[in-house]
C-alpha cells in the first residue's frame, strides 16, 4: 500500500529567505534612486529660494494660463474618453462582429505609435498650408492646428486606450448573465445598462478615468507638435516647463514642475484607493461566479 504525503503547504512554495530579502531590496532600491530621489530633487529645487519665490513662479500670467489650458482639455478629454471606452468595451465584450480583432488592434494603437508620431498625423491633416483638409479648414476660416483643438485632438488620441482597456478585461470577467437575467424580466436596454452595468463596472471606470486624466495633464509629445508654443494661449504646463528650463529659469521651471509632481502624487494616492475598490468588485464577480 502506497502511503500518500500531505501536499505542500505554503512553506514548501516559497523561495529562500535571502533570495526574497535581495529582490525587495533591489526593488526598493530601484524604486528609491529612479522615483522618489528625482521627485525629492525636484521639490527641492522648486523651494531652494523659499516659498515666496515657488509661489511667484506659480502665479506668473503665463503659469496661469497653461494650468488653464491643462485643465481645460483635461475636462474635455476624460468625460469624451469614458464615454467611448464604456460603449467600445460594451461591444466588444457583449457582441461578435466582422472586424472585432481590427478594433482591438487600433484599440491599442496609441500605446504602439510614438506621440510625436501621432503630433505629425495632426500636422498632415489639419495644416493650414499642405494638410488634407487645409482647403475645407481655409474656407470656412476654422484654424485648428496651432491652437486648442489640436491640443486636444492630440491629447484624446494618446489617452483613448486608458479607459477602454480597464474595462475590457473587467467586463469579460463579469460576464452577461445578470445583463440577460434583466432583459428577460422586461427591462429596456439603457435601464439594463445604468441598472446593471454601470454598478457593476464603476471602479473600473474611475480607475480608467484616473489614469487617463493623469496621462492628459501630462501628456507632452504630441502637444508639443501641435500646439506651435505659444505663450498663455497654446502652451500647457509641460510645454511651459520646457520653455521656462530653456530659458535658464531653473527656479521657476522646477516650481511648475512641482505643481504636477503634487498632481501625481495626489493621482498616486486616488489610484491605491481605486485599486482596492476595484479588487473588491473582482472578488465580489468571483463569488458570484
Amino acid at each position: 500500500m502506497v502511503e500518500r504525503l500531505p501536499p505542500p503547504g505554503d512553506d514548501a512554495l516559497q523561495e529562500p529567505a535571502w533570495l526574497r530579502w535581495t529582490l525587495i531590496a533591489f526593488a526598493v532600491l530601484a524604486m528609491a534612486l529612479l522615483l522618489v530621489m528625482p521627485l525629492l530633487m525636484v521639490l527641492g529645487a522648486a523651494f531652494a529660494k523659499g516659498f515666496g519665490v515657488w509661489f511667484a513662479a506659480l502665479v506668473e500670467p503665463d503659469a496661469v494660463a497653461a494650468l488653464k489650458l491643462t485643465l481645460f482639455v483635461a475636462a474635455i478629454v476624460i468625460p469624451l474618453n469614458a464615454i467611448f471606452g464604456v460603449f467600445t468595451a460594451w461591444a466588444v465584450t457583449r457582441f461578435e462582429f466582422a472586424g472585432k480583432r481590427t478594433l482591438m488592434a487600433l484599440i491599442d494603437l496609441p500605446f504602439a505609435v510614438s506621440p510625436v508620431v501621432a503630433g505629425l498625423c495632426l500636422v498632415l491633416l489639419f495644416s493650414p498650408t499642405h494638410g488634407w483638409f487645409a482647403d475645407v479648414l481655409g474656407h470656412y476660416d476654422v484654424k485648428v492646428l496651432f491652437a486648442r483643438p489640436a491640443i486636444v485632438l492630440a491629447t484624446l488620441f494618446i489617452t483613448f486606450p486608458f479607459v477602454v482597456r480597464e474595462l475590457i478585461p473587467l467586463m469579460q470577467q463579469q460576464g452577461s448573465d445578470e445583463e440577460i437575467a434583466a432583459r428577460s424580466l422586461g427591462a429596456g436596454a439603457w435601464t439594463m445598462f445604468f441598472r446593471v452595468t454601470l454598478p457593476n463596472i464603476k471602479w473600473g471606470l474611475l480607475y480608467g478615468v484616473l489614469l487617463c486624466g493623469a496621462r492628459a495633464m501630462g501628456e507632452f509629445g504630441a502637444v508639443s507638435v501641435v500646439s506651435g508654443h505659444i505663450r498663455g494661449l497654446t502652451n500647457t504646463l509641460p510645454l511651459h516647463i520646457e520653455i521656462l528650463y530653456n530659458e535658464f529659469q531653473g527656479t521657476a521651471a522646477f516650481a511648475v514642475a512641482s505643481l504636477l509632481a503634487g498632481l501625481a502624487l495626489v493621482t498616486l494616492v486616488v489610484k491605491f484607493w481605486l485599486e482596492a475598490r476595484h479588487g473588491e468588485a473582482l472578488a465580489q464577480s468571483h463569488r458570484r461566479n
